[in-house]
């Protein structure tokens, strides 16, 4: 066999004759070339490029020549070629001269560092040489762009304060302190039993807030084992660990950047997580389980918790320093049972949804019925209600609802059911043991009762006025004028 001795045999002189070769073949094969330097500016067109240049919207070529490239091209990629010397082989490009299947190429000195990016036009008309390939990655990005929103949709705000109904003065008071809550960038700690609607409000100060486009994101402690809450807040680094996703898992906080997070069942978090929740909330960055980097985030803190977390601070089972972190902006979201005249209201809001949902007669509950409804105590507070509407509704025959009927629903819990206010038809509840001659003006019973909250409230905090409004449900600036209104407060009297 006759040795071809015009071929090399080292590694170093092969490459060398492979690049002389495949850029004469990309010079003769492709539709276009052009170079950018290592500050991202076109230094070099060949004359193929050129055609393209007044559909770029440019006529003369020192117009495009000589200028940042993101500037003369659009959706161009070259920055990312330079940044990580990494090649990109086969790309779509669209811009204005149309689209294009290209390559771009990093091109390195003899110290290996990048100095610039050659850029390749391979099919100038790929709807016709490459109608597979555009077909494929057209529903790809269909795809894409179909996840992405539906992904936002998911994390958006569902509420609005419309949707936490209530014209009482507890729930009154709630939404004024939200609203305001809700133009500041602080912490905000909704406290209040289960089921009284802290996750809708949390929804509703997000969506009133300057963040309102941006991520809603939620973690309910109760919900994740203690093992993935880690995890869960602070992500995971490609490979951290066996069985981990190659690619890496973003945590709720990166998430959530730029947006809020919302912390449900704040009182149920690990003594461990507290630690490195509060490092993250002071810093302002958080570090993926098995990486070494810092990441840093934007978010806006809405905590959520059914439990006494004062108490839970003084018991050692919540971190004093975490507490006043996030014990900003605190808002008490009332019971039911001290929103008795919300009741009505919030049932026949209830009955709509529950019949929209299950596309059934809309409930309509007798007198009796409704005055049983408001007798309750009602531990579960709206939850609660909501499972007893949603029960008559499916085991009654008929959309009116009768009094035997809810008792019957009632005791089926395990409820027993409080006696009804007895009720006069036209005017409402009225108790039947009160003669007409006893009953003083509304406005006095409601400033006699205010007046003794008021007062057990400073007995209960030893006259700590800013104790004894949080209490209250209401701001210090309230209570000062109530004191004013009833004479107890003096230019004198200490300020607390």
């Amino acid at each position: 066999m006759i040795r071809d001795d015009r071929l090399p045999r080292d590694a170093q002189s092969i490459l060398e004759l492979a690049a002389r070769s495949m850029f004469d073949l990309f010079a003769n094969a492709s539709e276009g070339m052009l170079l950018v330097d290592r500050n991202a500016r076109v230094v070099w067109i060949n004359d193929l490029y050129r055609r393209y240049l007044p559909a770029l919207g440019f006529d003369r070529e020192e117009d495009f020549v000589g200028h940042p490239v993101s500037n003369v091209v659009q959706n161009t990629q070259m920055h990312q070629v330079l940044a990580t010397g990494k090649p990109i082989l086969i790309d779509l490009l669209t811009n204005k001269a149309g689209t294009f299947v290209v390559s771009r190429i990093p091109l390195r000195d003899d110290a290996g560092e990048v100095i610039g990016v050659l850029g390749i036009v391979l099919f100038d008309h790929p709807e016709t040489t490459l109608q597979p390939l555009i077909a494929k990655f057209a529903r790809l990005e269909q795809d894409l762009n179909d996840a992405r929103r539906e992904l936002a949709s998911q994390r958006r705000s569902k509420y609005t304060f419309a949707s936490f109904v209530g014209t009482s003065a507890g729930a009154l008071e709630v939404k004024r302190q939200a609203r305001r809550a809700a133009q500041s960038t602080s912490p905000v700690l909704l406290l209040g039993e289960t089921g009284t609607g802290k996750e809708l409000l949390a929804h509703a100060i997000h969506a009133a807030s300057p963040r309102a486009g941006q991520p809603f994101v939620s973690v309910n402690m109760a919900a994740v084992p203690e093992a993935l809450l880690e995890a869960e807040f602070f992500g995971v680094a490609p490979g951290a660990y066996t069985g981990a996703d190659k690619k890496g898992r973003d945590g709720k906080f990166k998430l959530a950047d730029g947006g809020t997070l919302f912390l449900d069942e704040l009182g149920d978090m690990p003594p461990s997580v507290q630690v490195k929740l509060l490092r993250a909330l002071q810093e302002g960055e958080i570090e993926p389980l098995g990486s070494n980097k810092l990441v840093q985030f934007d978010v806006r803190v809405v905590a959520a918790t059914s439990r006494d977390l004062q108490q839970m601070v003084r018991d050692g089972g919540f971190r004093e320093d975490l507490f006043y972190r996030l014990n900003v902006l605190p808002i008490r979201v009332p019971p039911l049972r001290e929103r008795q005249a919300d009741i009505a209201l919030l049932t026949e809001t209830l009955c709509e949804d529950i019949a929209m949902r299950g596309g059934g007669h809309h409930m309509e509950l007798s007198l009796e019925a409704q005055a049983l409804l408001a007798a309750q105590p009602w531990r579960g507070n709206i939850r609660e209600l909501r499972n007893v509407l949603e029960q008559l509704a499916l085991r009654s025959d008929s959309p009116q609802i009768e009094a035997s009927e809810l008792r019957a629903v009632l005791e089926a819990g395990g409820q027993a059911p409080l006696p009804a206010l007895a009720v006069r038809p036209g005017a409402g509840f009225a108790s039947p043991s009160v003669a007409p001659a006893a009953i003083r003006p509304l406005a006095e019973r409601v400033a006699e009762l205010e007046h003794s909250a008021i007062a057990e409230a400073l007995v209960h905090t030893a006259g700590n006025r800013t104790a004894a409004a949080r209490l209250l449900g209401i701001s210090r600036a309230s209570l000062y004028d109530r004191l004013e209104t009833m004479g107890e407060l003096s230019e004198k009297q200490t300020i607390v």
